[in-house]
C-alpha cells in the first residue's frame, strides 16, 4: 500500500510539473490564401507555417516567435541574396497565449477538451488579439494534439493592413488577396 501511495504521489507530482512544449517536427499552421490578380481572377494557394516552437511556462504562458524561415516563402522564392539572408531568422511576429497546464495534465489518454484561447500578437509595436477555439486531445501519456475546434478564417483586409504581412505577400507576388483566409492548426505538445 505504501509503494502504491508513493507511486501515485510521484505520478501526480510529475503531472503537475509537466513541461509541455511544441514538437517542431509535427506542429504547423496552414492558410488558404486567395490571390486576386490584376485581371480580377481568383487563384487559391495553400501556405504553411512549420517548425513551430514554444513551451508552456508554469503560469500557462505560451510564446510562439514566428520567423520567415518557418514559412514556405523561401521554398517558393529560392535562395535570398546574401544581404537578405540574415532576415530569414528574424522574428516577424510573436504570438502569446495563456493555457493553464493543469487543463492539459488532467486529460486522460483519448480524452479531449476545447479551450477558447486568446492569441495576442505583437508585430513592430502593432498589437492585436484574436480568439481561437482549440481542441486538445491527449493521444498518449506524453503527447497532446491541438487542432482548430471549428473552422477559423482571418480577415484578409486586416492582414493587408499589417506592414510585415503585406511585405511577405508582396514578396510572393500577391498584390491583393481575398477577404477570408481560412487557417488550420495541427500542433503536437510533448511532455519533455
Amino acid at each position: 500500500m505504501g509503494i502504491g501511495l508513493a507511486a501515485g504521489l510521484t505520478l501526480s507530482c510529475g503531472l503537475a510539473q509537466a513541461a509541455w512544449q511544441l514538437d517542431p517536427v509535427q506542429s504547423r499552421v496552414t492558410a488558404t490564401v486567395t490571390e486576386i490578380t490584376s485581371g480580377g481572377e481568383s487563384i487559391t494557394h495553400e501556405h504553411a507555417l512549420r517548425r513551430m516552437e514554444g513551451q508552456i511556462s508554469a503560469d500557462g504562458t505560451l510564446k510562439l516567435p514566428i520567423r520567415l524561415n518557418q514559412t514556405d516563402v523561401l521554398d517558393r522564392l529560392g535562395d535570398l541574396p546574401p544581404w537578405m539572408s540574415s532576415l530569414t531568422n528574424t522574428t516577424l511576429v510573436t504570438i502569446v497565449t495563456h493555457l493553464p497546464p493543469e487543463r492539459i495534465n488532467s486529460l486522460a489518454v483519448g480524452q479531449s477538451t476545447v479551450e477558447i484561447l486568446t492569441l495576442r500578437t505583437d508585430s513592430n509595436g502593432e498589437q492585436r488579439q484574436e480568439k481561437l477555439p482549440v481542441r486538445f486531445t491527449r493521444e498518449a501519456a506524453d503527447v497532446v494534439r491541438a487542432r482548430n475546434a471549428e473552422p477559423v478564417s482571418l480577415d484578409g483586409r486586416e492582414l493587408m493592413k499589417n506592414q510585415t504581412v503585406r511585405s511577405i505577400l508582396s514578396l510572393m507576388g500577391y498584390q491583393q488577396i481575398g477577404d477570408e483566409v481560412p487557417v488550420e492548426l495541427d500542433a503536437v505538445l510533448v511532455d519533455r
